[in-house]
């Protein structure tokens, strides 16, 4: 019997509202706020954790090694990115599994609408391979050039 009497309460909580308190707001996440305060337009960044997190670069050109000691992009970033960041302001980023000039490898792109791809693990790469842990190198590249998009 003693349950009629909560039941009845809880009722009228809800009706007025204040049985449980219910809120839209969301945390901003790591990426948000990399992508809102901090990232320079023009640049791509990579991170060593999901969720940019584990700062490995930014760049606004092309580096076709990241593991050649040349460029913004250095040993230990060469397949170590988990999360990106494109901050392009013309260009959408192209990701290899792959290095050289030759844009050989698998692939995967970030267009600037997307802005981050916080996990990796959830992407692969045009010939299969998981793409967290696997970018070796990217380049900036016209829409069109894409077909494969990081989620």
């Amino acid at each position: 019997m003693r349950k009629i009497p909560t039941l009845l309460t809880v009722m009228a909580m809800a009706a007025l509202g204040t049985a449980l308190p219910v809120s839209t707001a969301h945390a901003a996440t790591p990426c948000d706020d990399a992508w809102n305060g901090g990232a320079t337009p023009g640049d791509m960044y990579a991170y060593d954790g999901t969720n940019c997190t584990g700062f490995l670069g930014k760049y606004a050109g092309w580096d076709s090694n990241w593991g050649d000691g040349i460029g913004n992009y250095q040993a230990p970033a060469s397949n170590k990115a988990s999360s990106v960041l494109n901050k392009g302001t013309t260009l959408e980023v192209q990701f290899f599994n792959g290095t050289g000039s030759g844009w050989t490898g698998g692939y995967i792109c970030l267009s600037r609408n997307e802005g981050f791809a916080s996990n990796l693990a959830d992407d692969t790469f045009t010939t299969g391979v998981t793409v967290n842990n696997a970018i070796s190198s990217h380049r900036w590249v016209s829409f069109p050039t894409c077909d494969k998009w990081a989620k």
